[in-house]
């Protein structure tokens, strides 16, 4: 299996280089294909990424349709179909073995929300003063984190990769870099603006930053970038002590923050622009959430209200 190997190590190289992807979507996908691999070893399947044809793959499809769900198989049918066509893109192979799979179908997830009382809530909870045992404090840091992740919509990845020089506090904006290393300028308020001024006049002042991470905005209490699981972390136990009883994540502020505004009549090309999706249909997932908003524009705007 030591091709399959080189194969895979080629591609993620190509995603990683060729389409600018972010280094997690680019173990995924790295990930897709291993779960065909582990399939041929199971099976003593010694074929090679290039012999490799249609009547297995589908064996392997009805193989993971009975471990896995819809969404779950259609996330690792898309994975191969991207590799076999990186192949085939290579002239590696003529055709690519996919072409005739079906991707399950299934509904498109409905994003969860928080109500502007529970994002107050979970901030409130937040205890600005406390030190821990090594004589610092994370509270300023935690609140302005959590402000800037709902009033700028950020992905998690975007938040823990802010640097200073991307903060344009007179212009109003800052610099986020998104999915695929694109770039876009996010609006942000004069508040959280606030927030992460204290955050840095206090907090981060005090701790003995380490080579590297001079420019990173967020940092733990050891001078380094803060990880994601961390930020996972310090919003799940706010859920807890609030007594939220919600699956709650950093992306949930995201969603809360596209939904509050499309709810205050904010239209879907400007959340899009925030949001950093290529696509106005990503964006469109938002209308589910209020019928009576789109009630009330319906009856606001059309000549027959």
């Amino acid at each position: 299996m030591k091709s399959w190997i080189k194969f895979i190590n080629d591609y993620k190289s190509y995603l990683k280089i060729e389409r600018g992807l972010a280094a997690n979507s680019v173990e995924n996908y790295g990930f897709d294909v291993q779960k065909l691999v582990d399939y041929l070893i199971a099976n003593n399947m010694d074929v090679s990424p290039i012999a490799v044809d249609e009547e297995i793959i589908q064996q392997f499809i009805y193989h993971i349709a009975t471990e896995l769900n819809p969404r779950s198989r259609a996330r690792i049918i898309s994975g191969l179909k991207s590799f076999f066509n990186f192949l085939v893109f290579e002239n590696y192979r003529k055709e690519t073995p996919m072409e005739l799979i079906e991707v399950p179908k299934i509904g498109r997830k409905l994003p969860d929300t928080l109500s502007v009382g529970e994002i107050d809530a979970l901030i409130g909870a937040i205890e600005l003063n406390k030190i821990d045992r090594e004589g610092k404090s994370q509270g300023e840091r935690n609140r302005a984190m959590l402000e800037t992740l709902y009033s700028c919509g950020l992905r998690v990845s975007e938040l823990v990769e802010l640097k200073l020089s991307d903060l344009f506090f007179e212009e109003g904006f800052i610099k986020v870099t998104g999915k695929g290393n694109k770039q876009r300028f996010v609006p942000i308020g004069s508040s959280t603006q606030k927030y992460i001024t204290i955050y840095i006049e206090t907090d981060r002042n005090k701790l003995n930053i380490q080579k590297g991470f001079e420019d990173t905005l967020f940092l733990n209490r050891r001078g380094k970038a803060l990880t994601r699981a961390m930020v996972f972390t310090i919003i799940k136990d706010l859920a807890v002590k609030i007594g939220l009883h919600k699956t709650i994540s950093p992306h949930t502020f995201r969603h809360s923050f596209a939904t509050h505004l499309l709810e205050n009549g904010a239209d879907l090309r400007s959340i899009q622009l925030m949001l950093g999706h290529e696509s106005i249909t990503t964006t469109e997932i938002y209308m589910h959430v209020d019928r009576k908003f789109l009630n009330n524009i319906l009856n606001t705007y059309h000549p027959r209200r």
